[in-house]
């Protein structure tokens, strides 16, 4: 699922040359404490950068309104235990990748300054590649032994009826916090994709090179959700790689999770969709990152009149792809067996539209950095039919390219 490309109601006036927008941000993000980057590493969609002053801790409710589309209102984010944090923006600026196109928002002297920035900008050299930074060692807070035990733990509860499955996670913690803004880079660079992020609000930076879709919301009250379940790592062989995608489709294990999650999302957005809109857009197609192959549904419906986006967040969030099913049962065990809060990682990051649009990422192949120090949280969805060597193979490779863009390695590697 890409990123919408919502054609914009642009300004009038002559707009800047096309610019990426990495060296954007490195123009004019000098560095307020405050600026959010919604960005399509992978060149395929939109990308949004948005500044601002005003911070709320909980999620605007936007009547859905066609007639302004395209324009950003608000960006942030929401962490898993329920916390938000959103940046209204009052200045912004669209990256189109496919028409190489660039609208800037905000009053005039602004953008007059913005578009000649940019032009110089574009006519300058290239961005040098991000510095090398010297190794580190990454400490989970679950080391693999207690890990395995964790998967039996689940599994036991799932055996006992307590749940159909459960998403087991762990946290990697790095005590040394090189520049965000750098390490964003290099993970853009060994991760493009089509939901990625910089977020900087406050005492907390936010850098994603999230692959799910966690909940769009056009103008029109179209509601999607793309949830991700069942990977399998890739082979630099094409012969290989290509029968390991073919692999995952069919392996009972992943379509099993993957339709467990498609179910739940249903349920979800029943609860707030016109009645008889649900419906299943697209079921366990294979999608192919540079680490990793996925396996995506996208689950679709039309918001009931009188609602808006809030209320499609709080009918599906926590996303159900980081909870397992049922949902509220999942989230106890889980609490139980993780021993800490998740904060950031499993959330949503976006925007939300003046026109009351919704684009969500999920906050996943994420690091999040705060006082001295950075996280990395990696999971899984745990079933009765897991492998739980292969569980913990699989946190470790979602985890290797977040640890290598941060210099670090696992104490136990």
């Amino acid at each position: 699922m890409r990123r919408p490309g919502a054609t914009s109601s642009a300004p009038t006036g002559g707009e800047p040359r096309w610019l990426d927008p990495l060296t954007a941000v490195e123009l004019l993000a000098d560095p307020p404490d405050q600026v959010v980057l919604l960005h399509s590493s992978d060149g395929s969609g939109m990308s949004h950068l948005g500044f601002g002053h005003e911070v709320v801790d909980h999620v605007p409710a936007v009547p859905l309104d066609p007639t302004r589309p395209g324009e950003p209102a608000w960006m942030g984010w929401l962490d898993y235990e329920g916390g938000a944090r959103f940046l209204g923006v009052t200045r912004s600026i669209g990256f189109d990748h496919r028409t190489r196109s660039v609208v800037v928002r905000g009053d005039e002297l602004w953008r007059a300054q913005v578009t000649a920035a940019i032009d110089d900008g574009a006519a300058g050299t290239t961005r040098d590649p991000a510095p090398s930074i010297p190794p580190t060692l990454a400490r989970w807070r679950h080391d693999d032994h207690h890990y395995l035990d964790l998967i039996a733990r689940c599994q036991a509860a799932i055996r006992r009826g307590d749940a159909y499955q459960l998403c087991l996670t762990n946290t990697a913690t790095v005590d040394r916090s090189p520049d965000a803004w750098q390490v964003y880079r290099r993970l853009a660079a060994l991760s493009p994709t089509h939901h990625a992020g910089f977020l900087r609000l406050g005492d907390t930076t936010l850098a994603s090179a999230s692959p799910e879709s966690f909940l769009t919301l056009d103008a029109d009250g179209v509601i999607t959700s793309s949830p991700i379940k069942g990977t399998r790592a890739r082979s630099a062989d094409p012969v290989h790689d290509a029968a390991l995608a073919v692999e995952l489709a069919a392996d009972e294990k992943e379509r099993a999770e993957n339709l467990m999650i498609v179910d739940l999302v249903r349920n979800d957005l029943s609860r707030i969709a016109e009645l008889g809109t649900v419906r299943v857009a697209r079921l366990l197609e294979v999608e192919s990152y540079p680490q990793v192959h996925q396996l995506v549904s996208t689950v679709e419906a039309s918001l009931r009149a009188g609602m808006t986006g809030a209320d499609a967040i709080d009918s599906l969030f926590p996303a159900g792809s980081m909870t397992g099913a049922p949902k509220r049962s999942a989230m106890d065990l889980l609490r139980a067996f993780e021993e800490g809060p998740r904060g950031l990682y499993s959330g949503a990051f976006g925007l939300i539209g003046a026109d009351g649009s919704i684009d969500l990422a999920m906050t996943i192949r994420s690091i999040v950095f705060r006082g001295g120090g950075a996280t990395v949280g990696a999971g899984g969805g745990i079933t009765a039919l897991s492998v739980p060597e292969r569980e913990l193979a699989e946190v470790r490779i979602k985890a290797a390219p977040l640890l290598a863009a941060l210099g670090a390695v696992s104490a136990s590697e």
